[in-house]
């Protein structure tokens, strides 16, 4: 099933987006391996800095592209919502640029993607509450 940027902000809630983007892939199987320096190769050049810009702007700097979830303090990531294979990169595949397959997030965010490391706990720590920085008001 080939999944969208469309569809992900169909979703309004962090925990619905990451529930639509979670791989749960294991640990140690090889996505690029010995071969990283291939992605280190797209991701310095001029061309995906340019691409990535245009994806931070137009996430607005939130993980997930979830307003109220600024990154801040982190770098930032940009996920391909549909892994990108080494031929892909070798080959400049256009899904690697369609904004319709990357999403702004931060690097724990990301790796709980690919990992499922991320808890329901952490999450519901995320969400914003109305008046919740202001403790008297609860």
């Amino acid at each position: 099933m080939i999944k969208t940027y469309s569809e992900l902000i169909q979703f309004e809630t962090f925990i619905e987006r990451y529930n639509y983007l979670k791989l749960c892939s294991s640990i140690g199987i090889e996505t690029f391996g010995h071969s990283r320096y291939i992605n280190q190769i797209l991701y310095r050049s001029e061309e995906w800095k340019s691409f990535r810009r245009e994806i931070i702007i137009r996430d607005n700097g939130c993980d997930l592209g979830v307003e109220g979830f600024d990154i801040t303090g982190t770098f930032i990531v940009i996920h391909h919502i549909n892994p990108i294979t080494i031929e892909q990169v070798m080959n400049r595949d256009k899904r690697i640029f369609d904004p319709e397959n990357v999403i702004t997030t931060k690097h724990s965010t990301h790796m709980a993607i690919h990992y499922g490391s991320l808890t329901e706990q952490d999450i519901s720590l995320l969400e914003r509450r109305a008046n919740d920085t202001c403790p008297w008001k609860h």
